[in-house]
């Protein structure tokens, strides 16, 4: 997962090489901590954060049949 979200982010962004996601795993979930440049934060969210729940609806789709626990997806600074 933490792969496909770096290949999304990074092909939204001007600055690819600001894109970082780190994994924080829990007994009943799975968060994934995505990093951008300060610049690029409004390209990832979009307009009323529509790319951002389209980000978090797609990882979540590819996650479905692969574990039992549930995936958030959070975009820092």
């Amino acid at each position: 997962m933490k792969d496909l979200i770096i290949l999304i982010a990074k092909n939204l962004v001007d600055n690819p090489d600001a894109v970082s996601v780190s994994e924080i795993e829990t007994e009943k979930s799975t968060t994934y901590e995505l990093r951008v440049a300060p610049e690029d934060m409004g390209k990832v969210i979009g307009k009323q954060g529509k790319i951002a729940n389209s980000i978090r609806s797609v990882v979540k789709a590819a996650a479905y049949n692969k574990s039992d626990k549930r995936i958030f997806i959070e975009i820092a600074q």
